[in-house]
């Protein structure tokens, strides 16, 4: 009398090896978008500085470094030429939902000088910004900014110590100055001796370069090579 085998016992000589690599392939699948560290997101809240304006928008400084970091790190340029601390205030807590930056570079307060505003109202509104991006998890830079001296020697040195003061209390780094080789130089001023033309975005990019390289450092991204 014929035996036959039980159900379920029937063994196909070549399913084992298929069977291995299946699971090799659904192991692979699975495991790479899990070992794909996300690019961190670099959140730039500034005013015409970093806006471009007067120049094309890909010229800017920003657009050169998100240029530099494709790849790497991904860049959202939320500045608006014209823009306060107050303005840049309101909006940033929209912004940190939206976007939830890993780094947050703040190029704000040109303005507030230019207008005379009392630089301890520009001081609590960047000490705010600072501490609501640090409380979403961001770390943060100061890229700081001077102003003509016309505005007396007193209201200028109240002005510039803000940054440097700030940078102080919330241990966070600094650009003293975003404008440094760029201001008093032929050729990379416009015309109306405020914003810098097209030739001077890559030494402005190269003024936040070292600072922008070592908070990036921090989620594993080496910048060691500055941008030429």
């Amino acid at each position: 009398m014929l035996q036959h085998s039980p159900v379920g016992r029937v063994r196909n000589p070549h399913w084992q090896p298929l069977r291995l690599v299946w699971l090799a392939l659904v192991l692979c699948l699975v495991a790479g978008p899990m070992m794909a560290a996300p690019r961190p997101l670099i959140l730039v809240m500034g005013d015409s500085l970093s806006a471009a304006y007067g120049i094309e928008r890909e010229d800017g400084w920003v657009s050169l470094m998100a240029d530099h970091l494709t790849g790497k790190a991904r860049v959202v340029n939320a500045s608006i030429s014209g823009e306060t601390t107050a303005g840049g205030k309101a909006r940033l807590p929209e912004l940190l939902r939206q976007h939830d930056p890993d780094i947050v570079l703040l190029e704000l307060g040109g303005n507030d000088g230019l207008r005379g505003l009392p630089p301890s109202q520009m001081r609590a509104n960047l000490a705010a910004m600072i501490e609501a991006s640090q409380a979403s998890g961001a770390e943060v830079a100061l890229l700081g900014i001077d102003i003509p001296p016309n505005y007396g020697q007193a209201y200028r040195e109240a002005f510039g110590d803000t940054f440097a003061a700030l940078a102080k209390r919330y241990d966070i780094p600094l650009v003293p100055f975003l404008l440094d080789d760029v201001a008093l130089q032929d050729g990379l001023m416009q015309d109306d001796g405020i914003h810098p033309t097209a030739a001077a975005q890559p030494q402005i990019l190269d003024n936040v370069w070292p600072v922008l390289a070592a908070l990036l450092e921090t989620s594993g991204i080496d910048l060691a090579s500055r941008p030429q």
